[in-house]
């Protein structure tokens, strides 16, 4: 079983070593992120937003509360990827574009709304839940993307979350999820490191 997109999957690593003199467009960002934004969302929520970090005023800025890790200022972008809080009032504008486009029937949007609230009013831990979730669903849709575009990319969770917050003034019903560093690599990357066996990890009922 194997084809370009599974190739790319089976020989993904995260990047140590990046090339710092190497930029990314405007348009390559945009692309990268229209990508990421095609990932599953629960009833169409696309709760997420992500902020390219890439002058080096600003990249400097948030090496200095993501533990002065090199990728995020030698990288040629870092993205913040947050997740914000599912909130199924939003649930009638996000659908609008679907109905617009014929894919769904206008009675079925309450039908959507319903349940959602069901499932995430008044619970803010699914609500979270679900904001980490969508983030890193776009992250990932983000990092295969960069792959094979040619460029490396790596995910981080080591950073200061509060002052994250405070920096980029996020708003109160965002959660910064993590950190990716994008951008063409130089030498010294490690290749795929070897996975569990699927034996140990795979369950048949």
């Amino acid at each position: 079983m194997t084809n370009s997109v599974i190739e790319n999957i089976l020989s993904r690593s995260a990047a140590k070593y990046y090339d710092p003199d190497a930029t990314l467009s405007d348009d390559q960002i945009r692309d990268l992120v229209r990508i990421g934004t095609c990932a599953p969302t629960s009833f169409h929520l696309q709760n997420w937003r992500f902020i390219a970090v890439r002058t080096p005023e600003a990249k400097a800025g948030l090496r200095a509360i993501a533990w002065d890790q090199p990728a995020v200022t030698e990288a040629a972008v870092t993205f913040v990827v947050i997740g914000q809080l599912a909130d199924a009032s939003t649930i009638p504008d996000r659908l609008a574009p679907v109905v617009e486009a014929g894919i769904m029937p206008a009675h079925l949007v309450p039908e959507w709304e319903k349940p959602a609230r069901s499932l995430y009013d008044d619970q803010p831990q699914r609500q979270r839940d679900e904001a980490v979730r969508t983030a890193t669903f776009g992250t990932a849709a983000m990092i295969y993307a960069a792959r094979s575009l040619g460029w490396g990319t790596t995910p981080m969770i080591g950073f200061d979350a509060e002052a994250v917050h405070r920096q980029f003034s996020l708003a109160g019903d965002e959660i910064p999820v993590m950190l990716l560093s994008v951008g063409p690599e130089r030498a010294g990357n490690w290749p795929q490191k070897p996975r569990m066996p699927v034996i140990d990890v795979l369950s048949f009922v």
